[in-house]
């Protein structure tokens, strides 16, 4: 599917530029690292286009404790409460008194988010799914006019990451797109993974077998690196234990920025913890397999390498439904037992590397938005607001849906 033609279906490609240079304002989600890290990736594509990237951070458009409330809750939940997060999730998907309330903390940040989208910009996109809720109601109402993009960076699509106003809903992989499109009516195209070139570098085997040798891992042992996402969520330490105990493997645990993980990973016997890393291109050109719990960044980044993944010990809401996409498509198995995870490292690693294959340039994400911008440039529209004195007629329906909780709610308490 041509997600441009969906979204202005009256102009040609490749429209010529005139006047300042384009804008666009690119919007993650500070909650882990994988929103954070395909925003960067687009910021910098697109100014290796000639675009000019702000980058925002969607929790500073919300007050001080709600910004609490999705880091630390979504920590605390998918680790210590791993039923209720799995309810939380799977509640979002209907309407319901959680959804309700999502809404309501996404209205919240509507009103910083109409200061930043007021700045001249010729597209707005969001990495994260609270943010694509909240474009979506400024482009209801009117107060956003420029063109919106969506890029899901789960594997699963979600009901959150979904708004009918939204003008391009982009995803990783054929198969997210595949099933969302079917499940929500909503048009969907990959757009292909944003992570940096240096994923898709050739092996080094030098370098591969200097690393290797740093960690103490065998010439002739499999290297599994097994990520848990910036914050070392899950029940690490069982998956450590499933496969250490698959003979001739050496798990290589990656945990974060969580220090108090790692002390417990390093106390395992067999197991390398590691903590933050920076180099990840070197780590994955080493390892023969990943293991993961989220289906994130590092999941993209795998298939980027070519590397063979395994989902294990998934974390309860998208974490299970990022596996079982994955499944589904073929591109990591899911494995419930130790014996099963045993299986599954085997054949992934007789699989070798085989990447993922490269997208048409005008499909992949980088080009759809600049395009979008392109084409509002040529329009002749300037501003990524509606006009302040249209706007002053009434005010606008995410204020007005917000009711009496309005005034001075964006308070730092």
């Amino acid at each position: 599917m041509d997600v441009l033609q969906h979204a202005s279906p009256d102009h040609t490609h490749h429209l010529p530029e005139t006047g300042p240079p384009l804008r666009a304002l690119v919007i993650t989600g500070s909650v882990g690292a994988g929103h954070n890290g395909a925003a960067t990736e687009l910021v910098r594509r697109l100014a290796a286009h000639g675009i000019g990237a702000t980058y925002r951070d969607y929790l500073d458009a919300l007050p001080r404790r709600y910004r609490h409330l999705l880091r630390d809750g979504y920590a605390f939940s998918a680790t210590r409460a791993p039923r209720v997060f799995e309810w939380l999730f799977r509640s979002e998907e209907r309407d319901s008194t959680v959804r309700a309330l999502t809404m309501r903390l996404c209205r919240l940040a509507c009103r910083d988010l109409a200061d930043w989208v007021g700045q001249g910009y010729d597209v707005v996109v969001t990495t994260f799914p609270f943010a694509a809720q909240s474009l979506g109601m400024l482009k209801e109402d009117g107060t956003l006019t420029a063109p919106t993009v969506c890029y899901l960076t789960d594997p699963a699509p979600h009901r959150l990451w979904l708004h009918p106003r939204i003008d391009a809903h982009l995803t990783v992989t054929h198969a997210t797109a595949a099933e969302g499109s079917a499940r929500y009516g909503l048009p969907m195209a990959p757009a292909g993974p944003l992570a940096p070139a240096a994923f898709d570098a050739p092996v080094d085997p030098a370098d591969r077998q200097a690393l290797r040798a740093e960690l103490g891992v065998p010439a002739d042992g499999r290297m599994v690196l097994l990520v848990t996402g910036s914050m070392g969520l899950g029940d690490v330490t069982a998956s450590v234990r499933a496969v250490c105990g698959v003979p001739g493997t050496v798990p290589v645990v990656l945990c974060g920025r969580n220090e108090r993980l790692r002390q417990r990973v390093a106390e395992l016997p067999g197991a390398v913890a590691l903590g933050w890393r920076d180099d990840m291109p070197r780590f994955m050109s080493a390892a023969d397999v990943l293991v993961h719990n989220a289906g994130g960044l590092s999941l993209t980044e795998a298939l980027v390498a070519g590397l063979p993944a395994v989902s294990y010990e998934v974390l309860s809401g998208h974490g299970r439904a990022n596996a079982a996409t994955l499944a589904r498509a073929g591109l990591a198995p899911w494995p419930r037992t130790p014996a099963g995870l045993a299986e599954a490292l085997d054949q992934q690693a007789a699989r070798g590397r085989v990447r993922l294959p490269a997208l048409p340039e005008e499909q992949q994400a980088v080009h759809v938005v600049a395009e979008l911008a392109r084409r509002w440039r040529a329009e002749g529209r300037r501003c990524g607001t509606a006009p302040a004195a249209r706007r002053r007629r009434q005010p606008p329906l995410w204020r007005r849906q917000l009711g009496a909780a309005a005034p001075g709610a964006n308070s730092a308490s």
